[in-house]
């Protein structure tokens, strides 16, 4: 999250200019790419609006970085477009998906907003960036929709062109200090020493206050450590501080939370036992069977996520994309929270293209439709989608989170099972969260 929330008027949306938008791509663009189409990161297409014109969106993540990667979202959105247009395109539109490593640096993030303007995107889907601040303004300036975020910063919560799918990291740390706190004695969160990570204690601490408990010690880490056994004994040790209660101990480092477990596990043998618990992103099935499984550091530990456990049958769709368009392709795993993301970003986009019916397709007309009160469904994998600048949490600096329901699930014989039976709203949780 983003240490400041931007202010907004709430009459934004219809104040928002809509700029020329760039056209087609040039020949001499087309011709450059045409070798290096995989270099270029483009499912080949051109751009357009009506018709059976292709339509182009964009898709961002970190990749080949020291800190956090999530290669599979592009990766999953390219099969998608594959997939998609094999089955003759979203509404007859063939999809050009155009991909970009926003290298989790500020300055790359805006030159990957920048070139979806270029590209003529009509939206940038199911991406991820810990970079808001930087690429917010050049979508905002040229009227293009950002559907699908991961939900790492306080601007996609608060941007009138932002349209999340997930309730994001508010979410997830509410929803799992309601969890622990029944479960712990004292807590201590170890979280990145980032902007985004400044605002992670008061969103965990509004659910273990919620529910009766002291907040969390907030201990600071760095996000590209390549061990943290210094901060795993000051965790433990403030986690067993009380002998009369088994502390919990919650890492929320993104990719390197493994790395943290790894040095937790060599120190937690000289401490009295204590639980822990993480959120989705920080850890999945993969980073559990990589590490020991039941033998590992994550038996036992409470995870809530976003979405239903991998294994749960509305995935299926989803499934059926990797199968046929990503088979043995490594970086897309369907049970990464980033991939399934992404699915439903773009399961988004698909329902408001096929909204448009014959109108054409623009970011100003897929904006409007979203703005305009479309509703869209998901299968189930959450609640079905609509977006308003005032909504219910606008008091407390999210507008545009819609989605707050998160699972609560545990790490059960190495695998990740439903806690609880379906979602947890962690609405009333947020409201009373401190995150000024």
């Amino acid at each position: 999250m983003t240490g400041r929330r931007r202010k907004r008027s709430i009459s934004l949306p219809r104040l928002l200019t809509r700029p020329a938008r760039t056209g087609a791509l040039t020949a001499g663009a087309l011709m450059a790419c045409a070798s290096l189409a995989a270099g270029c990161g483009i499912v080949p297409g051109a751009t357009g609006g009506s018709g059976d014109d292709p339509i182009t969106v964009m898709t961002w993540a970190p990749q080949d970085t020291n800190a956090t990667n999530k290669p599979g979202m592009p990766a999953f959105a390219r099969a998608y477009a594959r997939w998609i247009n094999a089955q003759g395109g979203i509404n007859g539109h063939p999809l050009n998906v155009v991909t970009c490593n926003e290298h989790n640096d500020s300055i790359t993030a805006a030159k990957c907003a920048r070139r979806a303007v270029k590209e003529g995107a009509v939206a940038v889907v199911g991406s991820y960036s810990q970079h808001g601040d930087s690429f917010f303004p050049v979508l905002e300036g040229a009227g293009i929709p950002y559907i699908g975020g991961y939900g790492i910063t306080n601007a996609e919560f608060t941007s009138p062109l932002s349209y999340p799918v997930n309730g994001g990291q508010p979410a997830l740390l509410a929803g799992l200090g309601s969890a622990l706190a029944p479960r712990c004695g004292p807590v201590t969160l170890v979280r990145p020493d980032t902007i985004a990570g400044d605002q992670l204690p008061a969103l965990l601490d509004s659910g273990l206050m919620a529910g009766g408990h002291e907040a969390a010690d907030d201990q600071r880490a760095p996000e590209d450590a390549t061990e943290y056994g210094a901060q795993a004994q000051r965790a433990l040790e403030r986690a067993t501080a009380d002998p009369l209660e088994k502390g919990c101990v919650v890492p929320v480092l993104g990719d390197r939370t493994d790395t943290f477990m790894d040095s937790f596990r060599r120190v937690r043998e000289e401490y009295p036992g204590v639980r822990t618990g993480t959120v989705l992103g920080s850890v999945d099935q993969t980073t559990i069977n990589a590490t020991g499984g039941a033998a590992g550091p994550y038996e036992g530990s409470y995870v809530t996520g976003w979405y239903p456990v991998a294994s749960d049958p509305r995935w299926n769709g989803m499934r059926q994309v990797i199968r046929e368009q990503a088979f043995g392709d490594n970086r897309v795993d369907a049970e990464d929270a980033g991939v399934q993301t992404t699915w439903i970003a773009y399961t988004v986009f698909k329902g408001v293209v096929e909204a448009l019916g014959d109108r054409e397709v623009t970011a100003d007309t897929v904006t409007r439709a979203l703005d305009d009160g479309l509703k869209v469904g998901t299968g189930g994998l959450t609640p079905e989608l609509q977006w308003r600048f005032q909504d219910k949490l606008a008091s407390v600096g999210f507008p545009r989170l819609v989605n707050t329901d998160v699972t609560v699930q545990i790490v059960r014989d190495g695998h990740l099972v439903s806690a609880r039976k379906g979602f947890v709203d962690t609405t009333r949780t947020l409201r009373d969260a401190d995150v000024a």
